[in-house]
């Protein structure tokens, strides 16, 4: 089968760009690690926050570790490979075909000043984690005159 690759006029490197200015307000995408595999990642804005969707089905929510530290949003899931002991009975089930696995990796996000890290969440359901980042309030300052002396 011959297949190509097709551009439609669209530059990657322009759309990636826009991606992260688009997200230089609070979240953005950080130098991350490299790796044989990065769990796909969108990223929402809303009022009150911005939504880091990850999509890692078939973990457990006690598999990720997120963390904050000096402006970094770490999103990682360590995958462990089973170790099988010589001299136990095997049994007879065995995968035909294995094409689903499951692979460590780790996401590196930019957190600005404008998102509050103390009240950072996350919620895993039906194969998504979802990271929820609350933006801090903006206090502006209130109208003032200035008499002149």
């Amino acid at each position: 089968m011959y297949t190509t690759r097709r551009n439609y006029g669209i530059n990657p490197r322009t759309i990636g760009g826009f991606i992260e200015d688009a997200f230089q307000n609070g979240v953005s995408r950080f130098n991350e690690e490299v790796s044989a595999y990065a769990a796909p990642v969108n990223i929402k804005e809303t009022d009150n926050s911005y939504e880091v969707h990850v999509v890692a089905p078939g973990l457990k929510k006690e598999d990720f570790k997120l963390s904050v530290d000096r402006g970094l949003l770490n999103i990682s899931y360590e995958h462990k490979e089973e170790v099988k002991e010589e001299g136990k009975e095997q049994t007879t089930n065995k995968w035909v075909r294995n094409e689903y696995r499951t692979r460590s990796f780790k996401r590196t996000f930019t957190v600005t000043d404008k998102i509050d890290t103390a009240s950072i969440s996350a919620k895993y359901t039906d194969g998504i984690l979802v990271v929820n980042l609350p933006k801090k309030e903006v206090n502006e300052p209130a109208a003032k005159e200035i008499t002149i002396d």
